[in-house]
C-alpha cells in the first residue's frame, strides 16, 4: 500500500468505523460449501436496484480527467507462435435486469454474500446457489448455446440519486496469447479478475482499468475517468489465462488460473495458455463525478476495487470453435 493510499484511508477512517458499526461483522465473509440440492429455484433472484446497502463514497478526489492520463505501457510483441484471433460472445447487456448481491464463486450458498449488486449476462439462473449442474440446466442470454456466467459489480449514479446504470454496451472477447497457441478451457472453470477489497487489501491483485471512448491508449487504475463531451465511460476487465491444467478452482480462486508475464505474455512453466476473456463495458453518465462502482461497504466505492467473475459453461463444440478461431488468427462471434 502506498503512502498516498494510507493517507486517503486514514482520512476516511471515521466513515469506515461508522459503516462497520452498522454492519457488525458483515464486512467480511467466509466461503461455505453449496450443493446442487440446495438450489431453491431455476429463476434468478433480482434485488431492488435502488437498494444501496448503506454504502459510502466515492470522493471527488477519486476522479481524474482522462485527457491528463499517461499513455498505457505497450503490450508484449507477438512472437511467431502467437495466437492472434478473437471470438466475441454475444450475450446482451443485461437488458432483462438480472441482478443480485450474491457470488457463487467466492461465497457459495450465501445470500447477499457480496454486499454489493452484480450485473449478470449469459446464464439466466446465476445466484448464490449456482453449481455446474444448475448452470447447465438453465437458459442463457448468449448466442450459440453459451450458458457461461459473466458478472461484475453494477455502476451507480451517485449524484442527487442512487440508481443502477445498465451498460450501453457489453463486449465479451476471448483473445489469444502473444507467445503461444491456446488450449480449451475445461467446463466448470471459475475465474476472477481484480480485487473487490483492494482499497483495504492494497493493490497486489487489483486489475481495475477505467477509460473513455476515444482514449483506448490510456487507462486509470485508482481514479474514475472524467470524459470529454460525447465520450462514454469504459471499464476494461482482463482475466487471467494461464491454467494449471488440472483444477477448475482453487482455495483463493486465483492459484489455478494466473496471469501471463506482463513483459513477454508467456505463461510460467507447467501452465497452459487458454483463451483470455476481456470484458469491455461502456456507460453514458452525467458530466462530473456522478458515478461509482458498487462495492463492499468498507471499500467506499473506490475505483481500484473494480472486478469481475466468469464460470465457463460453454458446450465443448463451441469452446473448440473459440480455440480454432483464436489459434488461426480469425475474428469470430
Amino acid at each position: 500500500m502506498t503512502a498516498a493510499h494510507r493517507r486517503r484511508l486514514g482520512a476516511r477512517h471515521l466513515i469506515l468505523l461508522a459503516l462497520l458499526a452498522l454492519l457488525g461483522s458483515a464486512g467480511t465473509f467466509a466461503a461455505v460449501t453449496g450443493s446442487a440440492s440446495a438450489h431453491p429455484s431455476p429463476s434468478p433472484r433480482v434485488t431492488d436496484p435502488t437498494d444501496n446497502h448503506a454504502h459510502g463514497g466515492p470522493s471527488p478526489a477519486d476522479f481524474a480527467d482522462i485527457r491528463r492520463a499517461r499513455p498505457d505501457a505497450r503490450p508484449p510483441r507477438n512472437q511467431p507462435s502467437a495466437s492472434t484471433g478473437t471470438f466475441t460472445a454475444r450475450c446482451g447487456r443485461n437488458e432483462n435486469g438480472h441482478r443480485n448481491p450474491d457470488n457463487f464463486i467466492v461465497t457459495p450458498g450465501v445470500r447477499n454474500g457480496a454486499h454489493h449488486l452484480h450485473d449478470y449476462v449469459g446464464n439466466l439462473s446465476t445466484d448464490a446457489f449456482s453449481t455446474d449442474t444448475s448452470l447447465r440446466a438453465a437458459g442463457t442470454t448468449c448466442a450459440r448455446g453459451d450458458k457461461s456466467a459473466y458478472f461484475w459489480p453494477v455502476l451507480r449514479l451517485t449524484e442527487k440519486e442512487d440508481r443502477v446504470l445498465t451498460p450501453d454496451s457489453v463486449t465479451l472477447t476471448f483473445r489469444g496469447s502473444p507467445a503461444a497457441k491456446v488450449s480449451a478451457m475445461p467446463e466448470g472453470l471459475r475465474a476472477i479478475t481484480g480485487d473487490a477489497k483492494a482499497f483495504t487489501n492494497g493493490a497486489k491483485d487489483a486489475r481495475a482499468r477505467w477509460s473513455c471512448t476515444g482514449f483506448a491508449d490510456r487507462h486509470l487504475t485508482d481514479k474514475y475517468p472524467l470524459c470529454p463531451r460525447g465520450s462514454a465511460v469504459v471499464r476494461l476487465l482482463d482475466f487471467p489465462s494461464c491454467w494449471d491444467g488440472r483444477h477448475t478452482d482453487s482455495a483463493g480462486h486465483r492459484a489455478h488460473l494466473v496471469f501471463p508475464d506482463a513483459a513477454t505474455g508467456r505463461c510460467g512453466r507447467g501452465l497452459t495458455p487458454v483463451p483470455q476473456l476481456r470484458m469491455e463495458l461502456t456507460y453514458r453518465v452525467p458530466k462530473g463525478p456522478s458515478f461509482a462502482v458498487d462495492s463492499f461497504p468498507e471499500q467506499l466505492r473506490e475505483p481500484v476495487t473494480d472486478h469481475a467473475d466468469f464460470a465457463n459453461v460453454m458446450p465443448a463444440a463451441l469452446m473448440a470453435t473459440v480455440v480454432r478461431c483464436v489459434n488461426e488468427g480469425r475474428r469470430c462471434g
